[in-house]
């Protein structure tokens, strides 16, 4: 859903292990790297709507997470305009909530293959603030404000 202002409501999803390292996904057939991410659908809890996004990207139930925290409000990202497709000149980009997740349960738990077109077709474990600087650039101040926020929840 594309909100007045051209923004499209979007989860984050930062999962953290026992070592305190976090959950960082190859995109599907490119060399880019992130944090699960997506759509809220209209209607949709945003709690809801993280729960189904972790499910769907990379295959970890409720069950195996335990939620740390989450940001206190929307973070934006204007996406490259030469990104946007022609027919859609509302979209600007995307507004986030960002969670911070505990991870529970075992790597077998992880499995990338759950939609049809998967997102992701690789993951590691990396040091908390890596993402910072590999994600690709127009998301780079976001994942720097979430990380900054989401930190106050566990101890680096």
């Amino acid at each position: 859903m594309i909100d007045k202002e051209g923004y499209r409501e979007n989860v984050a999803i930062v999962i953290i292990n026992k070592d305190r390292k976090v959950l960082w996904a190859k995109r599907a057939n490119e060399n880019a790297w992130q944090f699960p991410q997506g759509g809220v659908k209209s209607n949709e809890k945003i709690e809801d709507a993280m729960f189904r996004e972790l499910k769907e990207e990379v295959g970890i139930s409720k069950d195996k997470v335990k939620i740390l925290g989450k940001t206190n409000d929307w973070l934006y990202y204007d996406v490259p305009k030469n990104w946007i497709r022609k027919d859609n000149n509302l979209y600007k980009g995307q507004k986030q909530i960002w969670f911070l997740l505990k991870f529970l349960g075992d790597e077998s738990d992880i499995f990338l293959k759950n939609a049809i077109k998967p997102e992701f077709d690789d993951w590691s474990w990396i040091d908390y603030w890596i993402p910072n600087d590999k994600v690709i650039d127009f998301k780079r101040d976001v994942y720097s404000k979430a990380l900054k926020q989401l930190a106050v929840f566990i101890e680096i």
